[in-house]
């Protein structure tokens, strides 16, 4: 069967292959405000390219295209540049000069992160009304105070069409409605990869789930910490406070607002049961050296109970011996070993995720004094954060094959297209349905591809696969249940921009 290509005025010729579950996608963004879920590496941008070249053609006015990440953001406008056919399309982000971005705000097509825009839009650079068209790329982060959401909120009262991409939807009821309100969400586009218009282009996945043991010492220190918390624990208890026996970060978390405002006495052990508990998750996750960082990082801090904690909890103290002895030893975690043994048996090119930056530098500086070419991808934040501009040069070398490993923290998980890429690895583990099936969609986008998650028994690693594995299942329900309650609900009334469309 001959490849079929998109054919529009404002669409490149034979650059884009025709898929009929994008078309219709788009289709329904056109006619409502819509948010289009779409597994990771079956084509949004393409979906967000049908649209925007449907508006453009038919209205004079903007196009704005959001990303969270300026590597995301880079990755869309060089995507367009490529295949949609408009002259003035822009990039900005917050390294852009404020002459340079006022400059740039006048053209059609605009891809930029959202702090910027946010900002942009409080000083009055840029108008709501100037756009016909807003994207909101990873939308499932429209959600408390994160920037879309204070963007979202300037086109209330503007005949602008809202679009909303996402791979997953939340599994919680409440995130999934707090989107929809206030994108103004009228309907919901899904595909799963068992969808039949979207199976030709699906490839498979293979999920190995590789457990490792704990060494001696690193138990010991394990031990030493869950001493520590235990003791929080009674003491909350003796407080008052109604407390399980699981160590969950969660409901400790949960607790914030309940002692602050009505038991201060329980603030301290609170508090300090809180760092304790993500001290203990970093060290079962990640090793010894990620703990030491992040306990030294602690001790410079001012908070309540940190103090104590380090100078007075006989446990605590412990574990930090314990943790620096075995770090002498050269050991670190178990997961590194093992880590080198499947890359050396890997062939190709390895993407390696870790949610914390300390591990990040770790990993990296094991695997290349083990002989393995690697680099790393982390965000602009901070001291030893990457500028765009180096994330940027980062992905192409590792596109280009200049290097095996890429080892990234949250910043590769969104939108990060790296079609070569056939063996993803969790290094971590993560209690989200939305960065779990990120994560994944990095493999498998052009042909077979495998997913290692690595598991070290009897920790925190065991509990997050089982809550990732439950939310990613009622992930999957909650669009089909939303879009039940859409459709009993009134219809909006067109106007404007919709009366036209």
């Amino acid at each position: 069967m001959s490849l079929r290509y998109l054919e529009h005025t404002l669409i490149k010729k034979s650059s884009v292959e025709h898929r009929e579950y994008q078309v219709n996608l788009a289709r329904q963004a056109i006619a409502d405000n819509c948010l289009v879920v779409l597994p990771t590496g079956l084509g949004k941008t393409t979906v967000a390219l049908l649209v925007m070249a449907e508006f453009l053609s038919r209205r004079t006015g903007g196009v704005l295209f959001l990303a969270p990440t300026r590597v995301l953001a880079h990755q869309h406008y060089e995507f367009l540049k490529s295949n949609l056919l408009i002259d003035d399309i822009s990039l900005i982000t917050g390294e852009d000069t404020i002459n340079k971005r006022k400059k740039l705000w006048i053209n059609s097509v605009i891809c930029a992160t959202p702090e910027i825009v946010k900002n942009d839009l409080e000083r009055q650079f840029v108008s709501p009304s100037q756009f016909i068209l807003v994207i909101f790329d990873e939308a499932h982060r429209t959600v408390g105070d994160y920037a879309y959401t204070n963007i979202a909120e300037r086109f209330t009262d503007v005949h602008t069409r809202i679009v909303g991409m996402t791979a997953t939807l939340p599994s919680e009821r409440e995130k999934v409605s707090e989107i929809f309100s206030i994108l103004k969400i009228s309907s919901i586009g899904q595909r799963t990869e068992d969808s039949p218009d979207v199976q030709p282009y699906v490839q498979q996945t293979d999920t190995q789930w590789i457990n490792v043991e704990l060494p001696p010492e690193m138990k010991q220190i394990q031990s030493s910490i869950m001493a520590s918390i235990d003791s929080r624990y009674d003491e909350l208890r003796r407080l008052g406070l109604k407390m399980s026996n699981t160590r969950s970060l969660s409901e400790l978390l949960r607790m914030r607002n309940f002692v602050v405002q009505q038991n201060r006495r329980a603030a301290k052990p609170l508090f300090t049961a809180i760092r304790l508990t993500h001290a203990l998750n970093v060290l079962e996750s990640h090793g010894v050296t990620s703990f030491l960082r992040f306990c030294e990082r602690t001790r410079e801090k001012k908070g309540i109970g940190i103090r104590d904690l380090f100078e007075s909890d006989l446990s605590f103290g412990k574990s930090i011996r314990l943790a620096q002895e075995a770090q002498q030893k050269g050991i670190e975690h178990p997961k590194i070993t093992k880590l080198k043994e499947i890359l050396n048996e890997t062939s190709g090119k390895s993407l390696v995720f870790t949610s914390y930056r300390d591990s990040v530098e770790v990993i990296h500086q094991k695997l290349t004094e083990m002989g393995i070419s690697a680099e790393f991808l982390i965000g602009k934040a901070g001291e030893t954060g990457l500028k765009q501009k180096k994330q940027i040069e980062t992905v192409q070398r590792f596109r280009d094959g200049q290097y095996k490993v890429l080892i990234a923290t949250r910043v590769g998980e969104e939108g990060l297209d790296i079609s070569e890429v056939n063996t993803v690895i969790f290094f971590d583990n993560v209690p989200s349905s939305i960065r779990y099936i990120q994560r994944k969609g990095r493999t498998g986008r052009k042909q077979y591809g495998k997913l290692i998650v690595l598991i070290a028994k009897d920790t925190t690693d065991e509990t997050y696969y089982w809550i990732g594995k439950r939310k990613v299942v009622a992930a999957r329900k909650m669009a089909e249940k939303m879009s039940k309650i859409l459709k009993t609900q009134d219809p909006i009334p067109k106007t404007g921009l919709d009366a036209f469309l």
